[in-house]
C-alpha cells in the first residue's frame, strides 16, 4: 500500500490525468511516471495504470450521460474493428519499430491539427468513407491503441471528428465509451498475469475516477470552447514526446 503521502499524490495525479484524458488524451503521461516514481517496474506501472484508465472512463460516461450525452449507440458501430486492431496490435507490440512510427505518428497528428483549431464544425470537414474504408481506419487506431495505449484519446477523437463528422463533444462522449472497452480487455489480461499492484491502482483509480466524472460534465457544459483548446496543448505535447523518444531511440542505435 502507498504512505499517506504518496496516496494523495497519485489521488491528485489521477484527477488531473482523468480529466485531461476524458477531453483529450495523454494524461498517462502524468501516471505512469508518478507510479515508475514510487518505485513500480515500468511494465507493472503500466499496467496498474489501466485500472485508473477504465474507472475515469467508465465515470466520464456517467458524466457524459448526466448531460445528456450518450456516446453507447455511435460506439457500437466501430467498436468491433477498434477491438480487433487493438488485438493485434497488442501482440505485435514487440515486433513493430517504434522509431518510424512514432515520427510518422507524431507528424500525422500535427497535420490533422489545423482542422481543429480553424473549424467550429468540424463534421464540415468530415471523409464518409464505405463501410470498409471506416472499419480499416478504426482498426488502425485500434492498433496503435493495443501497441502503444497512452494517447489513444488523440487518434481515436481525429477519426470520430474527422471521419464520423461528431463535434468535439459528441466525440468524446463515444471515446470515452471506446477507450473503457478496450481497456476492459488489456485490463483483464494484465490482471490475470499478476501485474496490476492494486494498493497503488486503487488510489490512482479513485482520483482518476474523479477527475473523469468531472471532465465528463465539463466537457458537456463547457463544449468545444472548453474541449479544443485543451485538445491543441495534448497535441502539441503528445507529437512533441514522440518525436522527443524517437530522437533518443535514434540516437541510442
Amino acid at each position: 500500500m502507498p504512505s499517506i503521502p504518496e496516496a494523495l499524490i497519485l489521488f491528485i495525479g489521477g484527477a488531473v490525468a482523468g480529466f485531461i484524458n476524458t477531453l483529450a488524451g495523454g494524461g498517462s503521461f502524468l501516471t505512469v511516471p508518478l507510479l515508475v516514481f514510487m518505485g513500480l517496474p515500468a511494465t507493472v506501472a503500466n499496467a496498474t495504470n489501466r485500472l485508473a484508465v477504465f474507472t475515469q472512463n467508465l465515470a466520464a460516461v456517467a458524466g457524459f450521460r448526466q448531460e445528456g450525452y450518450s456516446g453507447l449507440r455511435p460506439a457500437m458501430r466501430v467498436l468491433p474493428p477498434t477491438l480487433v486492431g487493438a488485438g493485434l496490435g497488442a501482440w505485435a507490440a514487440a515486433v513493430i519499430p517504434e522509431r518510424p512510427f512514432e515520427i510518422a505518428f507524431a507528424l500525422i497528428m500535427l497535420g490533422m491539427l489545423p482542422v481543429i483549431v480553424r473549424n467550429p464544425k468540424p463534421s464540415a470537414h468530415a471523409v464518409k468513407p464505405s463501410r470498409v474504408g471506416e472499419a480499416a481506419i478504426y482498426f488502425l487506431v485500434g492498433l496503435y491503441g493495443g501497441a502503444f495505449q497512452a494517447g489513444l484519446g488523440i487518434p481515436l477523437i481525429f477519426a470520430l471528428v474527422l471521419v464520423g463528422g461528431f463535434d468535439l463533444v459528441r466525440a468524446n462522449s463515444i471515446k470515452v465509451v471506446l477507450i473503457a472497452a478496450l481497456t476492459a480487455v488489456s485490463l483483464g489480461l494484465f490482471i490475470w498475469h499478476g501485474k496490476v499492484v492494486f494498493g497503488h491502482g486503487a488510489v490512482l483509480a479513485a482520483g482518476s475516477a474523479l477527475g473523469g466524472y468531472v471532465g465528463g460534465r465539463a466537457g458537456a457544459k463547457g463544449g468545444e470552447r472548453l474541449i479544443r483548446p485543451i485538445l491543441v496543448v495534448m497535441v502539441v505535447v503528445f507529437a512533441a514526446r514522440l518525436l522527443m523518444r524517437a530522437l533518443e531511440l535514434g540516437a541510442a542505435n
